[in-house]
């Protein structure tokens, strides 16, 4: 320890068999010095022994899970190492049969939102998916087909579901009833033919549009343009929509209705009160209806349009569908309040200019709501037809 950090380039170093001080110390059992090298540079748990084994990798397939637990705490960007055979810590684990280490791993997947590394192909393309069935461990497809991609082919175009009936009379019922209820199915059941030449030569998307302009999904990017629309978005929904609850000339207190006779009713006093004024309810719009219904075209568009923006904006984001959910209840309540105080006594023109508005105010919000989200819906369709052809290869992962 002293050594170490006293020189630390030292403790990265390799002896004659390709093993460094960490490896050693795994290998030995040196629980505490293990610890100990973490203290001094948790990046130690990346460095790569002979075939390009980490320490998470050594520990992967041995039963010491909470050491497991201890250096993924400690450096959680070793979960995307892989050895020379392309392999993750997950597939060490399962070809291993360690499954309390592939539980911890899993879990911690799960928790930094990194399911898509059980997507990854080895060296023969299989996937942690591919690797359990054909070890036959039912409880670990058990746990994958619930976060991976049942219908990923491998190298060979075997699909899950292919590797489970090469097996013959090795077949393990339980795993082929998980495979089905997981809907997983065999390569030529598959309609899917489109690879990834086919998607990147199709126009982009929506949300493709989306990322690149906002630079989403870039890594260590400084933009933050995305921020600064949506925020904007959010401070015009904001004053639009109390601009509807609020308009310039306020809402009628009373009921009036002109009288039949020129005045000569015994409502005397409600026709001197109305001299001049037109036909209205209490809670209706005062304004004119020339003046009405330019302001609310104009700040109706504004709402619907700010509003179709964040919902743009935040599609694929975690907790994005309770998001949708309260913005969908926002846009009926601000119909409801325009169809509620909108005024319904008067001329013709009126009364069809009321229902014009009503229906472009319906139309609005549903565009406003649906177009995002069928965007999204068929961005990730397109990208999980991708994904069945080619899974995530190594040449889509990050750089370690």
């Amino acid at each position: 320890m002293e050594v170490a950090n006293l020189k630390p380039s030292l403790a990265w170093k390799l002896n004659h068999v390709g093993l460094s001080p960490m490896h050693l110390a795994l290998q030995h059992k040196c629980t505490k010095m293990v610890r100990g090298l973490i203290t001094i540079n948790s990046q130690l748990i990346r460095v790569k022994a002979k075939g390009m084994i980490t320490p998470l990798h050594y520990l992967a397939q041995t039963e010491d899970p909470d050491l497991l637990a201890e250096l993924l705490s400690a450096c959680p960007s070793s979960i995307e190492d892989t050895t020379i055979h392309c392999e993750t810590a997950a597939h060490v684990a399962i070809k291993n049969c360690s499954i309390r280490c592939f539980k911890v791993l899993l879990g911690w997947l799960r928790r930094v939102n990194k399911e898509d590394i059980l997507n990854w192909k080895d060296e023969d393309g299989n996937t942690a998916l591919h690797i359990a069935i054909s070890t036959n461990q039912t409880e670990v497809v058990k746990l994958l087909v619930k976060h991976a991609n049942v219908n990923v082919k491998n190298f060979n175009d075997l699909t899950a579901m292919d590797i489970f009936h090469l097996q013959g009379s090795l077949q393990n019922t339980e795993i082929g009833k998980i495979l089905n209820k997981a809907k997983a199915k065999k390569a030529s059941d598959l309609t899917s033919n489109m690879t990834l030449g086919d998607y990147l030569s199709k126009e982009l998307t929506l949300i493709d549009k989306r990322d690149k302009y906002f630079g989403i999904n870039i890594q260590n990017n400084p933009n933050d343009n995305r921020t600064v629309i949506l925020v904007v978005a959010i401070l015009i929904a904001t004053a639009t929509y109390q601009a509807g609850l609020s308009p310039p000339a306020g809402y009628w207190q009373d009921d009036y209705k002109p009288p039949a006779n020129n005045g000569t009713t015994n409502n005397t006093h409600n026709s001197s009160l109305g001299d001049g004024q037109r036909q209205h309810r209490a809670g209706q719009m005062i304004m004119s209806p020339a003046d009405l219904f330019y302001f609310l075209a104009v700040n109706g568009s504004a709402f619907h349009l700010s509003v179709w923006t964040i919902l743009v904006i935040i599609i694929g984001l975690p907790f994005s569908r309770a998001v949708y959910i309260s913005t969908w209840l926002l846009l009926q309540a601000y119909y409801s309040s325009m169809t509620a105080t909108f005024p319904t006594q008067g001329s013709v023109a009126l009364t069809v200019g009321r229902f014009l508005y009503i229906t472009f105010t319906v139309i609005s919000a549903g565009v406003a709501y649906m177009i995002p989200r069928r965007a999204f819906c068929n961005h990730q369709k397109l990208k999980r037809r991708v994904d069945t052809m080619r899974g995530s290869s190594v040449l889509t992962r990050p750089e370690n």
